[in-house]
């Protein structure tokens, strides 16, 4: 029941950041579609992990280069995700209030990625991997 109820409560985190996105986008009074170029950075934002993570042997008790090196990545495209729309709005491409809403979306989705590595992501009998 307890993952279950993990799943649903990301799903409903993930729909909310998306509806923050799509907020900061298509209302009248900012209708500037720029912003929609952070999903990229949601999209690549697990990769590193998931790679680091297929190729580290989790038995070895000490720091591994590979696994540092994807938190490192990962760290850059997270901050290159919240650093976009605040150029965009700094270049008057978007207004500072569709920057706010992007901004909370970042937050809402990357806090939904961090919560499916952190449910999904040991290895038990059902993990991340199967996903």
């Amino acid at each position: 029941f307890a993952l279950v109820a993990a799943l649903i409560s990301l799903s409903f985190g993930g729909a909310v950041g998306l509806m923050f996105l799509m907020l900061g986008c298509a209302l009248p009074q900012y209708n500037q579609y720029w912003p929609l170029f952070v999903l990229f950075f949601y999209i690549l934002s697990p990769i590193p992990y998931c790679i680091a993570r297929r190729l580290v042997d989790d038995t070895d008790a000490t720091s591994n280069a590979c696994k540092e090196l994807a938190i490192f990545l990962t760290t850059g495209i997270v901050v290159s995700a919240f650093g976009l729309p605040i150029v965009f709005a700094r270049a008057e491409l978007i207004y500072w209030g569709a920057c706010a809403l992007v901004l909370t979306g970042n937050t809402v989705i990357f806090a939904t990625i961090l919560g499916f590595f952190l449910v999904f992501g040991s290895n038990d009998d059902f993990s991340w991997q199967q996903w």
